[in-house]
């Protein structure tokens, strides 16, 4: 079994007055998850949002700088693919990779809510179809090839720069469909968090796609929403705090809460289940925590290496 690679989604959501205090948290958090040794950086992808929430591309350019320059610390982004023109998406990914030396990586998700489809002038009721066609096309600018799609309008588009390196691709999802999609297309796969069950299960039916399709993911990515602390008690207390307050619908099983002990065993034991690389998220607390539960990764990664 390969080592885990543990690296950082970025939390882009944040409760503050002034939109500068929530760009300096995420440039703190990224400050100190480069100097904890972690491999990679990413963002995520939400729109139309009552509540201040950093875009993905500018912020992203912004963390480049404070990331180490180094090919083997990756840096990439979510895109909700159906609420954006795939041209658009090639073009910023384009750009972004210029800044890192690193293989860009490029998460997709098929999005969700009706409200935010309606506000991007997206459809909710083809956006299986749209994503389909937006990563054919994407995939072939980024290669720096002319495309067509009837579906698009595009008529022989293409775009400059283009990647030295080629992309990775991680594509999101954990329903039928969405795993299908990415064992037909050899891509790797990104899944949520969730608990161990829930991630076996996803695993499981992801290997029977590929066999299927008689194809193989390089990477198998989970994200986990994690609390480290100096004691596993402090960690447990901060969650249950969290959740009295209701959690994005999530329990505390979805979770990761402990020690740095607690939390190598957890990844170890989604490790044992073919994960190859871990999103860790810090949940809702004080930036001082984050922090911290942040800085105790390099901690972790020593344990699993």
């Amino acid at each position: 079994m390969r080592p885990v690679r543990i690296g950082l989604s970025l939390a882009s959501h944040h409760l503050v007055d002034e939109p500068a205090r929530g760009v300096q948290i995420m440039i703190e958090r990224a400050k100190v998850g480069a100097a904890a040794g972690l491999d990679f950086l990413s963002l995520g992808d939400q729109h139309v949002t009552p509540t201040p929430y950093f875009q993905n591309v500018p912020m992203l350019a912004r963390l480049v700088a404070v990331w180490p320059d180094n090919p083997k610390r990756q840096v990439g982004c979510l895109f909700l693919l159906p609420l954006w023109h795939p041209v658009l998406v090639a073009e910023q990914v384009a750009t972004l990779s210029s800044l890192h030396p690193g293989r860009f990586i490029l998460q997709t998700g098929i999005g969700g809510g009706a409200h935010t489809f309606a506000a991007m002038g997206a459809s909710l009721r083809t956006r299986g179809r749209d994503i389909d066609e937006s990563i054919r096309i994407i995939d072939a600018l980024l290669a720096g090839e002319k495309v067509d799609s009837e579906r698009f309008g595009l008529s022989r588009a293409r775009i400059s720069p283009v990647p030295e390196k080629p992309v990775e691709w991680w594509l999101g999802g954990h329903s039928d469909a969405a795993l299908d999609r990415a064992a037909r297309l050899g891509a790797d796969l990104y899944i949520g968090p969730g608990s161990i069950e829930s991630v076996r299960d996803i695993t499981e039916r992801f290997s029977h796609a590929c066999d299927r399709h008689g194809t193989s993911a390089n990477r198998v990515v989970a994200r986990a929403d994690v609390i480290v602390a100096d004691r596993s008690v402090a960690a447990i207390e901060l969650a249950e705090g969290i959740f009295d307050t209701g959690y994005r619908g999530m329990s505390m099983a979805d979770v990761v809460v402990g020690d740095t002990a607690t939390v190598s065993a957890r990844f170890a034991a989604l490790a044992e289940l073919g994960v190859t690389d871990i999103a860790v998220r810090q949940m809702r607390v004080d930036q001082p925590v984050a922090l911290r539960s942040i800085e105790l990764l390099a901690e972790i990664r020593a344990q699993l290496a």
